[in-house]
């Protein structure tokens, strides 16, 4: 028989992406979920749920007890909430996350290290195009954070300290109607107010262009990245996702609901449009190759997406 390699602890468990992962993974392997709340998965087969702060040195010391086989690290202090409390963002999504990839690698067993990372890293305005190549220039403090941590990461990995890799997560819908404190979140609102028959206003225009994943292909392409058997040689990836315009996502989610599009307003923010409405052809060679896949189309986008709210 072969030797345990030790749980997968998921940080940021209790979270929209945490809690479909937990799920996708529980009875297949041990898992260690946590979260500072919203942690519902402690019945779940091989599951041990911890609330805790991240950056509390009693829960990481217990989070790290054993060597650890894997660590999917989603827990952050998401874009809007980082610009209106820099000091709490850098010590979360800088800090905490550093000591706790540091306890884990201390065991030096070389855990697996998949970190959600974002298209933020890029900043705007985008290039003509994206792809693998496109460097980095981040404008809120959020993309600062994701794109300090994939340096750790990567330097850790070149310590031979982890095996890490960074994955630059789109826009992921539908996140739950709450405060999430993303600029983005009308993105996911939009399939909520038209499964309810609710008027919307939209940050942006009709033609705003942008990259989109369900949470059921980003938490395929979470789990398929658990077993990739060689990352890439830079450590970071840029996710298969569909670039859509908003147009075209509202006459589908219309369709798909019943609804009348005129139930959605375009109020265009130029700021927001600027952030996450010119976003340009992504190209995604590594991701493809290694047989990450997005939702396929903006019907099944939009299908994925309906059934899981």
């Amino acid at each position: 028989m072969a030797a345990d390699p030790g749980p997968i602890l998921v940080t940021g468990a209790g979270g929209f992406v945490g809690q479909a992962l937990v799920r996708a993974l529980a009875g297949a392997k041990r898992i260690i979920a946590t979260d500072r709340t919203g942690l519902d998965c402690g019945d779940l087969p091989g599951v041990i749920a911890v609330t805790g702060e991240i950056d509390d040195p009693a829960l990481i010391a217990r989070l790290t007890a054993e060597p650890l086989a894997a660590i999917v690290h989603l827990a952050t202090i998401p874009g809007g909430a980082a610009e209106l409390d820099p000091v709490l963002a850098a010590h979360i999504n800088v800090a905490a996350a550093m000591t706790l990839i540091d306890a884990a690698a201390a065991h030096q067993n070389r855990p697996r290290l998949l970190f959600a990372s974002s298209i933020a890293v890029f900043g705007d305005p985008l290039p003509a195009t994206v792809n693998d190549a496109t460097p980095v220039s981040p404008m809120m403090r959020y993309g600062a954070h994701k794109a300090m941590l994939e340096e750790w990461v990567a330097t850790l990995t070149r310590r031979k300290a982890i095996y890490g890799l960074s994955l630059r997560l789109p826009g992921i819908v539908a996140r739950p109607p709450a405060q999430s404190g993303m600029k983005s979140a009308f993105l996911s609102n939009l399939f909520h107010a038209m499964k309810a028959g609710q008027h919307i206003k939209l940050p942006v225009s009709a033609q705003a262009t942008c990259w989109l994943l369900s949470r059921r292909a980003l938490t395929d392409q979470l789990v398929a990245g658990l077993e990739l058997v060689n990352y890439p040689d830079n450590g970071r990836l840029n996710l298969p996702a569909l670039r859509v315009k908003m147009s075209d996502l509202v006459a589908e989610v219309a369709r798909q609901t019943g609804r009348d599009v005129t139930l959605v307003e375009y109020t265009p923010d130029p700021a927001i449009e600027a952030t996450f409405g010119t976003q340009p052809p992504l190209t995604t060679l590594t991701g493809d190759n290694l047989g990450l896949r997005h939702d396929g189309d903006i019907p099944a986008l939009v299908a994925h997406t309906l059934a899981d709210i």
